[in-house]
């Protein structure tokens, strides 16, 4: 059979892609950008707009990545002020389980989801570093396993209060003024080693009920979560045959829990990069990763993995023959590349066996070993890599991020989505009403 295409667009909130240096570039801050991105998508039918969310400035050794997004818009504002702007496309937020809490995160949903009319979703993340933990009350942070423990007793929580309201319930007698409920309407109670709350919820059901809900672990443990409590899951995992193992990997979980495969969707996070023909768009995309990949980004990534101050090295120069060094990692201050690469002194290991055989500068090298899915092409050969992976079950769609902010999505919905609207396999328009109903999910019964 053959399956439809579900496409979103990722607004960064954290960079790694956007080409500052562009003349097309714009402001990650002021309204008018997050408006001309979700209009775009909207245009092109996509499912949602996904916005990410940083909790702090990253930074390494006391200096900002010299490319990085400067500034971080609150989600719940943004999202709100876009349901204003737009009346169908889903608005997906980053929202993290580490530093908030239950009742104050469960009303922001409910409330975004009554705004638009039922297209709200949430990205459940949890935060893994001390970094991150200074900005808040609490602090510090915690182990893995503890992080994913809260997460679910914190997503648990969240779904009582969202059903602590049965449909219908609440009742306005325009004429005298007075609103009727049930004696028990938005009562709840709930108790775990992480939270110890009870009282009545505010916000009466809405449209969906519970927000639509994203998960982007990758480890087993993230992998998990998803397959017991997400409706899609954000996967790094875009090319076929790593695509197609991670899809039956996470497919094959969801019977423990006793859902079937559909109720799942697994959604890579991709780059494009378009141009006339084939040949114009890989030189293109040279040029692209060149501009996101700077000599001070490609040195701070080094650090991260070898633990070590390396600003004295040239980027365009070989790799370190020092090894990393061991210990805690000072220098990244828990960041994303040390977490993914546990294993350090064989990381590099491999990396100058494969810097010496292409005979590729530290530069070169990252940009390779930190190159994400991109779909690269004309508008056909891009349409048919698409269409190529989904009904290989590599991925059930593409979250799509533009290099360019906020019109880099336009020329993809003038040129690739009508390709795919022509082969019957993205939707000419919606269908529906709420975000539930454009990712196929059945409608929820409160629990």
């Amino acid at each position: 059979m053959t399956k439809q295409i579900h496409l979103a667009a990722h607004f960064p909130g954290v960079n790694n892609t956007t080409v500052w240096s562009d003349p097309r570039s714009g402001s990650h801050i002021e309204f008018g950008s997050f408006a001309h991105m979700a209009r775009t998508a909207e245009r092109a039918k996509f499912d949602f707009l996904f916005l990410a969310e940083g909790l702090r400035l990253r930074e390494q050794n006391g200096r900002i990545y010299d490319l990085d997004v400067m500034g971080r818009p609150d989600t719940f504002t943004v999202l709100a002020a876009l349901a204003a702007v737009t009346s169908r496309l889903g608005l997906a937020g980053t929202i993290n389980s580490t530093f908030n809490e239950p009742y104050e995160v469960a009303r922001q949903f409910a409330t975004l989801d009554h705004l638009s009319g039922g297209r709200a979703a949430w990205n459940v993340v949890t935060s893994w570093d001390a970094f991150t933990g200074e900005n808040f009350r609490r602090g510090g942070f915690l182990p893995q396993e503890e992080r994913y423990e809260r997460a679910r007793t914190f997503l648990r929580a969240t779904w009582q209060l969202f059903d602590s309201w049965q449909a219908g319930e609440i009742i306005a007698d325009k004429a005298s003024g007075v609103f009727l409920a049930g004696a028990d309407a938005g009562r709840f109670r709930h108790a775990d080693a992480h939270f110890d709350i009870g009282g009545r919820f505010n916000v009466p059901r809405s449209p969906q009920g519970r927000p639509v809900i994203f998960q982007a672990g990758d480890s087993d443990e993230g992998r998990e979560f998803a397959a017991a409590s997400a409706d899609a899951i954000f996967s790094r995992h875009g090319t076929l045959e790593d695509g197609q193992k991670f899809y039956a990997d996470v497919k094959a979980r969801l019977a423990k829990y006793g859902r079937t495969p559909d109720q799942l969707l697994i959604l890579p996070a991709a780059t494009f990069v378009l141009a006339d023909t084939d040949a114009e768009a890989a030189e293109l995309a040279r040029v692209v990763r060149r501009q996101q990949v700077s000599g001070p980004t490609a040195i701070a990534f080094l650090e991260q993995v070898w633990n070590r101050d390396l600003s004295g090295y040239d980027p365009d120069g070989p790799l370190p023959d020092v090894d990393p060094a061991p210990g805690e990692n000072t220098v990244a201050q828990g960041r994303a590349s040390v977490r993914m690469y546990r294993d350090p002194h064989t990381v590099a290991a491999q990396w100058r066996a494969r810097a010496a055989v292409r005979r590729l500068s530290i530069r070169e090298l990252v940009i390779e070993v930190t190159g994400r899915q991109t779909f690269t092409g004309s508008a056909a050969t891009v349409a048919e890599q698409i269409n190529m992976l989904v009904q290989a079950d590599a991925s059930d769609g593409f979250i799509l991020v533009p290099h360019i902010t906020p019109g880099g999505l336009d020329e993809f919905a003038d040129t690739v989505v009508p390709l795919l609207q022509e082969r019957g396999v993205f939707r000419p328009d919606y269908e529906g009403t709420t975000l539930r109903e454009h990712l196929g999910l059945a409608p929820l019964e409160a629990s």
